[in-house]
């Protein structure tokens, strides 16, 4: 008696008659804000209803297709790209790192060849390089008798140096600058010195067309490549980038070559890359020990990891602080970790999934180099007469070079969302509005009408729906039976 009464009370207090219901249906119709619903109710003509509901029926499709296909674009994650050049009074001059194509002195061992076959093995962490096996035996037997041999200290001591006779002339906008103004490096050209390092303070130009001046002496006579080995140049080579990064010279260093003047006239580019899944930059990405994130500094690191877990120690042209590695190390370990790191495409770049994806932020500075021969007849006296060597030692082992910007302006090249959430929501409403006369109103009025229903429906599947036959009780059911087979006999 209880539940009965409770049933009885939700019957009438929570599901209308069909009276109430039908009033209400026909109230939602005329006061709601989707524009052509009252004509289908109210419309005393079936053909007039007929027709606004083939209208409202097609706006209504019409507006849903339009709406699926800006979601369908919208998860596409378009994009677009803007360049604007930006005109300033004052610009960052950016750092240059200078080396020397020969990279030894001629007397510092008897035997060069297989300092350059060490060099390489060693530099083979930063671009790729295969040994010969030609001259491994040469190779193995260097090693067994100098196994406490520093690569790095023979370089440092013996390659390429900066002072006053291979640095003749500085000149950085009318003041001079001096061999301590250059940070060394080790790169795969062995010594090399940058002007304008990280830890130096910004420089800042406000003039276009001067620069930094600079005249090397190469010193053929000290400084000698092993032809055999494919070493056949003399110059300079260099490379201009941002002060926060490393130098990186495969494919991106410029060449100037003996008895040559080059002008170098540069442009700065700074790229924004929108995150992922619109670009291909992680903005969350840090490095452990560069501030700035450079893909080239992400892949050293990423190397750095593997060679200290895999051997135990750490090249010293690598990042890090770990143990450096011995020459033995870097022959018998170091090198196959390198080729199996590549094999293995254990340290990649570029997309996002990869361990080292593009950078959100860079700063490129794009070059253009013209050449002359360095010097006339008055010029080459003139340096003979100071440096006391002859014409042919000028021609062949001075080398200028001019580093400036072509005008004091910088472009920048953004990746933008084609399509932002605030303009997917305007083409929504606008697609609404256009079609169906809709708002976020009349939708919240929609979903309220169709919540309201959706009770009412479940309301009377619960409480009045007819009670299923017990079918399981056959005490209940053979008497059924039996009055069922009567009943038919006395039809």
């Amino acid at each position: 008696g209880t539940l009965e009464k409770i049933r009885l009370c939700f019957i009438k207090k929570l599901l209308p008659d069909w009276e109430d219901r039908r009033k209400y249906h026909e109230e939602f119709a005329s006061s709601t804000s989707f524009h052509g619903v009252h004509n289908i109710v109210h419309r005393q003509s079936k053909a007039r209803r007929v027709l606004w509901l083939l209208v409202v029926a097609g706006c209504l499709a019409t507006a849903v297709w339009q709406i699926c296909s800006r979601f369908i674009y919208y998860f596409s994650w378009p994009t677009t790209t803007t360049m604007v050049v930006q005109y300033v009074e004052k610009v960052k001059f950016p750092a240059v790192t200078f080396c020397n194509l020969n990279r030894f002195q001629a007397h510092a061992v008897s035997n060069l060849k297989v300092i350059f076959l060490i060099w390489n093995t060693v530099s083979a962490i930063l671009q790729k390089f295969a040994t010969e096996d030609k001259y491994s035996q040469e190779l193995n037997d260097f090693l067994l008798g100098n196994q406490n041999f520093s690569i790095k200290d023979f370089t440092r001591k013996n390659g390429f140096y900066l002072n006053s006779s291979t640095l003749l002339e500085c000149d950085f906008f009318g003041k001079p600058c001096y061999p301590q103004d250059f940070e060394h490096v080790f790169t795969e050209y062995g010594n090399c010195f940058t002007f304008n390092h990280n830890d130096l303070s910004a420089r800042r130009v406000s003039l276009s067309g001067r620069g930094l001046h600079l005249l090397f002496d190469v010193q053929q006579d000290k400084f000698t490549d092993e032809p055999a080995l494919g070493y056949t140049d003399a110059g300079i080579t260099f490379v201009v980038h941002s002060p926060q990064e490393l130098p990186h010279f495969d494919g991106l260093g410029l060449l100037t070559p003996v008895g040559t003047h080059a002008q170098v006239a540069i442009r700065q580019l700074k790229s924004i890359i929108q995150e992922y899944p619109w670009g291909e930059c992680k903005p969350d990405i840090k490095l452990q020990y560069h501030k700035t994130y450079s893909t080239n500094g992400c892949l050293l690191e990423c190397k750095a990891r593997y060679i200290q877990d895999w051997c135990g120690c750490l090249p010293f042209i690598l990042p890090g602080n770990g143990t450096e590695c011995d020459l033995l190390k870097f022959y018998k370990c170091v090198y196959p970790a390198v080729y199996n790191i590549e094999i293995k495409g254990l340290c990649t770049v570029g997309t996002h999934n990869s361990t080292c994806p593009a950078p959100c932020e860079e700063t490129d500075y794009p070059t253009t180099v013209t050449y002359s021969n360095f010097g006339g007849e008055k010029a080459i006296k003139y340096f003979s007469t100071k440096l006391k060597k002859s014409s042919e030692y000028i021609r062949q082992n001075l080398v200028r070079i001019e580093i400036k910007y072509h005008d004091l302006s910088y472009k920048i090249t953004q990746q933008k969302k084609a399509l932002t959430i605030s303009e997917l929501l305007a083409d929504v409403g606008g697609q609404l509005g256009l079609f169906c006369g809709a708002s976020m109103i009349t939708i919240i009025e929609l979903l309220e009408y169709i919540f309201t229903n959706f009770c009412w429906m479940c309301i009377f599947l619960l409480l009045k729906a007819p009670e299923m036959p017990q079918w399981n009780n056959p005490s209940q059911n053979q008497p059924m039976q039996k009055g069922k087979k009567r009943r038919i006999q006395e039809c």
